[in-house]
């Protein structure tokens, strides 16, 4: 993708975001394989997520900016919105579904946004959206399909690249895709042999299948939302981002329910690091694929493995529930 540069919001975010550290991960099932998360839990507003809603807004012509931004999310990318707006010193409304969890709500609240809910379904957040932008004159900040959210989220690729030359695998969550496509670009560049590997839970693998057969297919929301990842409840993959990963992911490994379960625990209990589920989706495919060998068309390559742990935003009733299944 030519209109994709990762170097250039590299620059734009210096001083916007937090470079979060790689940090070593030991599990039982590991053996002898080296493991680092990424803790995009520890970033500000706790996700990956303004990182690509900071490098759109530096992007905007100062004319354009000034009249806001309107987005819909189901919490992270709100929160990232939210933030990088108040940073620019404009007003953001962030249409969200019913549904989401509270801290993600009150968070976004809690950074100056607001708050506008809808259903739960891709259209009904698309509608108001619309709506809100044709009354205001605030420009659409989408959550994952534009070239510079893309290359925002790919900063955290790039990161990993530079701080571990030598990476073979890195695992991604995908929702939409935005995370994924930008990390495959950034390796593209920086680490071109290293393996980009998606994760979805298998409750809501719409990439997984619309790769497997060649375009996009859309999964309903009543399906999707039965994950406890509620950050990967995307009913289908972007448009930009699945032209990016048809070419550049190695594959995409589906995990169940219980596994994330267990990936949460772990994260909390091991590596000391609060990760939601969405986050832990990929520690629940890295042990998936040291059991199995391959899974889902997917193996590791032999060497250094980052799994990146996307978002910390969980509901404090929900993590205590986790932790003691």
């Amino acid at each position: 993708m030519t209109d994709v540069n990762v170097r250039d919001a590299v620059e734009r975010l210096k001083g916007r975001v937090r470079r979060t550290p790689l940090l070593p991960l030991t599990h039982p099932e590991l053996g002898a394989v080296r493991v680092l998360v990424k803790p995009e839990s520890l970033q500000l507003t706790g996700s990956f997520k303004i990182r690509g809603a900071t490098n759109f807004l530096a992007s905007l012509p100062p004319v354009q900016r000034r009249l806001g931004v309107v987005a819909h999310s189901s919490g992270n990318h709100a929160q990232g919105v939210a933030a990088a707006a108040r940073a620019y010193g404009v007003q953001a409304t962030v249409v969200i579904p019913e549904g989401a969890p509270d801290i993600k709500v009150e968070g976004t609240k809690a950074l100056g946004a607001r708050v506008v809910r809808c259903e739960q379904t891709r259209q009904a957040r698309d509608d108001a959206m619309e709506e809100i932008a044709v009354e205001t004159g605030a420009t659409r900040l989408p959550p994952y399909d534009h070239a510079r959210v893309i290359e925002g989220q790919g900063t955290v690729g790039w990161e990993i690249a530079e701080d571990l030359p030598d990476v073979a695998n890195v695992l991604v969550p995908i929702g939409g895709g935005g995370l994924a496509s930008g990390v495959c670009l950034a390796l593209k560049e920086l680490a071109p042999e290293a393996q980009v590997i998606g994760v979805e839970p298998a409750l809501a693998a719409d990439a997984q299948e619309s790769l497997r057969v060649g375009e996009r297919v859309t999964w309903p929301a009543e399906r999707t939302n039965a994950t406890m990842a509620d950050g990967v409840r995307s009913q289908v993959i972007g448009e930009l981002n699945f032209a990016v990963l048809k070419d550049h992911l190695t594959g995409v490994v589906a995990v169940p329910e219980e596994a994330i379960a267990a990936a949460v625990r772990h994260h909390a209990l091991s590596t000391k690091l609060v990760v939601e589920p969405t986050g832990a989706i990929t520690l629940a495919a890295l042990l998936r694929l040291a059991r199995e060998g391959s899974a889902d068309g997917v193996t590791l390559a032999p060497g250094p493995t980052v799994i990146v742990a996307s978002g910390g935003n969980v509901e404090p009733a929900q993590l205590a529930r986790l932790l003691t299944a």
